[in-house]
């Protein structure tokens, strides 16, 4: 159990059954009267949020999660299978649960999957990965000033800003927590 004292930013609290992530929180002691705890709070399972205030004393029940690293396996339609290393048991995730990180899926990288009771939440990848650029205009020859960026197309249809110096058929490194550029690999 949790109290209210206990409430931080990203701190999980089950509410009603359901996992909830804290996403912004303040601490009020008013003159007169019991300490204020004001929480922003996100749904991890539907992505509401909702505003909430407590008071010293009440309390909270820590929601039943869990990791479990497993390997990207395939495709399924809008479903990812990814599968344990030990078991070799079986899981699909859905498009929706990995978000923008379905462009940044390799076979058989190892991935962290986060669990409530049996379903996905959310999936962790590997902070790096490599990609082939299929299509980008060439730079023009001079125009060398700092951070300047080009649209680039990613084997997978992902368009991300990459260095004027990248060309098509370049390998380059992507960071998965911003799904950013971060350095060239191998030249053509």
């Amino acid at each position: 159990m949790l109290s209210a004292s206990d409430l931080r930013k990203g701190l999980k609290v089950e509410i009603d059954g359901e996992p909830w992530l804290i996403t912004d929180f303040d601490f009020c002691k008013p003159g007169k009267g019991t300490a204020l705890y004001r929480c922003k709070m996100k749904n991890m399972i539907t992505g509401n949020t909702m505003d909430r205030t407590y008071r010293s004393g009440e309390k909270f029940e820590k929601p039943d999660l869990g990791e479990r690293d497993m390997y990207y396996s395939y495709p399924e339609g809008d479903f990812f299978v990814f599968s344990d290393a030990e078991t070799y048991e079986e899981m699909r995730v859905s498009k929706e649960v990995l978000g923008k990180n379905a462009y940044f899926m390799i076979e058989d990288s190892l991935c962290t999957i986060l669990l409530f009771n049996g379903l996905a939440l959310e999936v962790t990848l590997p902070i790096f990965i490599e990609k082939e650029i299929t299509a980008t205009e060439p730079g023009a020859r001079g125009d060398t000033a700092t951070n300047v960026t080009k649209p680039a197309m990613l084997d997978n249809g992902y368009e991300i800003q990459v260095p004027i110096f990248i060309n098509t058929g370049d390998i380059i490194k992507i960071d998965t927590r911003t799904g950013e550029y971060s350095e060239r690999v191998k030249k053509v």
